[in-house]
Parts: structure tokens; sequence; C-alpha cells
């Protein structure tokens, strides 16, 4: 015999046990239903020198198919490399958590730069803060080769994938005087969208390159294509400063047809317009400096006409102020993170002591970045202030400070993207 009010809890239990796990089921199935019918997300597989990765084998498991043919198809031992699965810019800051809260007061940074930079450079060992060797555009009229560039396209239909192999570089120019000749790599950027970017390996001194890396973008739809463009930026590694970029090659897929096989194309590399890059926004900055305290103070006043990075069109932006000393950095600095903005106020400032003999050899980098929290920094545009500056507005800036001492000067500078 049971009571009336235990049986009625035992009964109340089992119903809701019953209920729960009822909307368990009902949950899972549902969402494994979602899954089948939904588009997978975008993303990019590697393959280096017949390393295929389709993802299928993206699991706890990674298993690779390592296997390398010949042009007779004779398969040959298990290809060596590693896999470079970045898709991000190398070279970009890290996600570095923004300091949030109200504007913090002006900063001081005391510069070692009589310590440990008194050594000055000459002018042939000058170069601009990111390290690239400043150069002025060419006029239509000069003919400069910059070698040529040989990739496939291919397009697979059960993937929707879009498969893109870069080859062969021939008739690269010399970019270290040292050794006559080069490091190339190249990097290469799917547009209008400009966040499917991907790079090759690094290939030690050679002029003639020969990559043989494929890169496959899922989640393409083969009516998209049309819309596309391919970028590669060629480019050659240097230790000691920025890469040297040597030209580009651009190619709209309207004209490529990918529907019945692949794809060979050769294009000449053409030198890069950098006037081309300035449509990264704009930054405005004061400049002063003190010659009796020695002492310069830099405002990132604001930011206007931003990229958008977002999925809702905005951005978080933020500013990471480096100062350079010849091709030394001395100090770096960051603004706060503004919330969703194209069009940023910061108005922070950061006072650093530099002797004033020292001002013909100090650079100033501002680098608009966007704030990721799970992921790296997306560089939305840089600017150089300073001897090194490798525009006009930049260098004119500079000059005003060195000659107007004691005023507060306030400019627009457009961003440009490397």
């Amino acid at each position: 015999d049971v009571s009336p009010v235990v049986a009625g809890l035992i009964g109340a239990t089992v119903l809701v046990v019953s209920v729960s796990v009822t909307v368990f089921v009902w949950t899972c199935c549902h969402q494994q239903a979602e899954k089948k019918h939904k588009t997978p997300p975008y993303k990019f597989i590697h393959m280096l020198k017949g390393i295929s990765i389709y993802p299928e084998t993206l699991s706890n498991k990674k298993k690779l198919n390592r296997v390398r043919r010949d042009k007779s198809g004779t398969a040959k031992e298990p290809a060596r490399g590693n896999l470079l699965l970045d898709a991000a810019e190398a070279g970009l800051p890290g996600s570095e958590k923004a300091p949030d809260g109200p504007s913090a007061p002006p900063q001081v940074e005391q510069l070692p730069i009589k310590v440990e930079y008194g050594d000055e450079l000459s002018p042939d060992q000058s170069l601009t803060p990111g390290g690239s060797k400043s150069s002025s555009p060419s006029s239509p009229g000069d003919e400069v080769m910059l070698g040529d560039l040989t990739f496939s396209v291919d397009y697979n239909f059960p993937k929707k994938a879009l498969v893109v192999t870069i080859q062969e570089a021939h008739g690269l120019p010399v970019m270290d005087e040292q050794s006559q000749s080069s490091d190339p790599y190249i990097k290469m950027t799917i547009l209008p969208d400009k966040r499917h970017r991907v790079k090759t390996r690094v290939l030690r001194k050679t002029l003639e390159p020969v990559f043989d890396e494929t890169f496959t973008f899922y989640g393409i739809p083969y009516s998209q294509l049309q819309d596309l463009l391919l970028h590669f930026l060629v480019l050659s590694f240097d230790r000691f400063s920025r890469d040297d970029v040597i030209g580009e090659v651009l190619v709209p897929l309207a004209g490529v047809d990918p529907s019945t096989g692949k794809v060979q194309l050769t294009r000449e590399i053409l030198k890069r317009n950098i006037q081309k890059c300035i449509s990264r926004g704009e930054l405005q900055v004061s400049l002063s400096y003190q010659p009796v305290a020695q002492r310069m103070t830099v405002v990132v006043l604001k930011a206007r006409h931003l990229p958008k990075m977002d999925i809702t069109g905005l951005s978080d932006p933020y500013v990471k102020v480096n100062v350079y000393y010849g091709r030394k950095r001395i100090a770096k600095k960051k603004t706060h993170v503004k919330k969703c903005t194209l069009n940023p106020v910061f108005n922070e400032s950061f006072t650093y002591d530099i002797p004033g003999e020292l001002l013909p050899e100090v650079s100033l980098e501002f680098l608009v970045l966007a704030f990721e929290r799970s992921t790296k920094s997306e560089l939305l545009g840089r600017l150089i202030v300073g001897a090194h500056s490798r525009s006009a507005a930049g260098l004119e800036h500079w000059q005003q400070l060195c000659q107007s001492p004691r005023k507060a000067l306030a400019k627009w500078h457009s961003l440009s993207e490397y």
C-alpha cells in the first residue's frame, strides 16, 4: 500500500523526466536537420605540393592524404613540409586587449634613444618605419620589367569550392643587393571582400621561384565567380625590416570559365599602384614639440570613412602608435577601442621625451585596427608621419612640426592599406 502523497510525487517525477527527455530528443533532431540544410561557412584549405585537405578530414583524427604524383602519375614519397593554414595577414598586430574606460590622461614615454640607438644610419640604410624602401610611383611611360606569374583556376562543383594554384614566377627583379637575389613569396586576396587572404611560403635566394601551392576556398557559389577578382601581391621577404613589394597581378574572374576544367594563366607582374591604396579612410592627428623640455606630444583626434569589417557594416576601431628612430621601434602605445563605428572620436594624447637633434630620424606610424575578441585584429589602414613618410602630406606635416616648435599642428591624412 502506497500513500496518495507518495504516489503523487512518483507520478510527478516520472512526468517531468519524460517531458525533459522528449524536449532533449526533439532539440537534437532539430539541430541535426538544420545542419543538413545550412550552407557551410566560408573556409579555405591549403594544399602544399600535393597535400590534399578536405573538410571531412578536419576531424580529431586529422587524417591527411599526403600522396605526391609526378607528371606520369607515379606515386612518390609522402610530401614533407608545414601546412600553412593561417588566412590572416602576417605581421598584423595580435588580438591585444585594448584598455577600457574613459580617456586616460597623457602618458609620458621615456625613449632610450641615446642609450641604444645613438649610432645614426646612413641615407642608404635608412628605411621607412615599416621597413619598405621608399619609392615613388612610376609614370605611365616608365617600363619596368618585374617578371610574370603563372597560376591556374579551377572549380569543384560538388564541394562548391574555388581552387587556385600558384605555380611559379619568372624574371623577378633583384631586391637584395648583397646577394643579388630575392626571397619571394605571394599574398593572394579575393576581391572585393578582402577578407579571403592567403599566402605562400618564402623561397630563399631565387628569381625563378616555383611555389606549386594550391588554395581551396569553400562556400563560394559558381554564380558569384563573375563578380570576384584575384589579387596577387608579389613580395620579397626581409628579415630585418618590412618586406619589399615587387609588384602585383589583378585578374577578374569574369573572363575566366573554369566550368570545363582547370584554366592555366600567365600574367605580367605590374608595378603596384600606390595611389589606389589610399581608400581606407582618413585619420586626424595633432603634433607638437617643446624644444626646451625636449618633449613631443602626439594626439590621435578622430577618424572617418573607415572600411566596414563586421557583418553589421561597422567596426570596433582603435589606433596603435609606433615611434621609430631610423628602422628601430622605440615606443608603442594604443588608444581605447571605439565600439560599432566607422567615424570614431579618440581624443587621446601620448607624450614622448625626444632630443631635438634626433627629430630628423624620427617617424610615427599610426595603425588603425579593428578589434576582434577571438581572432587577430584586422588592419584597416596605415599612416606614416615623419622623416621616412611615403606620402607628401606626411613629410609636410613633419617639416611643419620641426619649423614651428611650441605649436600644435592638426591635419587629416589619408590611410593606405600597406
